[in-house]
């Protein structure tokens, strides 16, 4: 067994962090979750003579010593992230940083919020005839975002979209996407979505700002942008009786 584990927890519903996730937390002797984020009921599960810390206070060094002291001394580590951590987790630079100390690790995946808030409306973001492609993506702050992968270039592409870390800035957001997208095109904002405490706004982007200011949302959000959204759509034809596939010979 692999001494670290970095594990995805899911969007935030306790329930929704993996089993296989939930049954590292239970056996390790350190967990680091980021605090800020990870709702801390998915952590609750772990041994009472384990140690706990918050990486929400602390920095990239003082994550990778409490990690490869506690490697010297053979414990099982859980470094747990908020939603998949292979998405805005921050996790490659800790894995390199351990891989150059001879520390290997190993990460299981989790529920990601943009799926969970897709879930949360009952949505599908590949229709058929509507899109093919969802495009996960941020606007740029404090972290710069390519030119190559500005806001306006990708939405010129009217595939769905999900937003992260961006709805403190929805104006821009939402000015940038109208440069292509319809102003009637839907738009929804899940805020904490599968949390207890989960919000939802929808509308057009022609009103969206002004009803997700009316909620007061303005972190922990995710903006949903796309035809997918609507009503139409075409239906697929993994169950149409007049195609035929591996598994099934069309009716005629």
């Amino acid at each position: 067994m692999n001494n670290v584990y970095f594990i995805g927890a899911g969007p935030g519903d306790p329930d929704l962090i993996t089993v296989k996730g939930r049954n590292i937390i239970e056996k390790s002797d350190i967990i680091i979750y980021a605090g800020s984020l990870v709702n801390k009921e998915i952590i609750e599960c772990r041994r009472k003579e384990s140690t706990l810390y918050n990486s929400a206070s602390m920095t990239l060094e003082e994550v990778i010593k409490v990690i490869e002291e506690g490697v010297k001394e053979d414990k099982l580590i859980a470094r747990v992230h908020t939603g998949d951590p292979s998405i805005y987790g921050a996790i490659r630079e800790q894995i390199d940083w351990l891989e150059d100390l001879g520390i290997s690790s190993k990460v299981i995946p989790g529920v990601s919020s943009f799926v969970a808030s897709a879930a949360a409306l009952n949505k599908e973001f590949t229709l058929p005839d509507i899109s093919q492609t969802v495009i996960c993506t941020r606007l740029e702050g404090r972290t710069p975002v390519p030119e190559s992968e500005s806001l306006d270039k990708l939405a010129s592409h009217k595939a769905s979209m999900a937003i992260f870390l961006s709805v403190h800035m929805i104006d821009n957001v939402v000015s940038r996407l109208m440069k292509h997208y319809d102003k009637d095109t839907p738009v929804a904002v899940i805020q904490k979505a599968t949390w207890d405490d989960q919000k939802i706004v929808q509308g057009k982007l022609s009103n969206i700002s002004d009803k997700v200011k009316e909620a007061n949302i303005n972190k922990t959000a995710q903006i949903l942008v796309g035809d997918f959204l609507g009503d139409k759509y075409s239906l697929s034809k993994l169950y149409d009786a007049s195609f035929s596939h591996g598994y099934r010979k069309a009716k005629k």
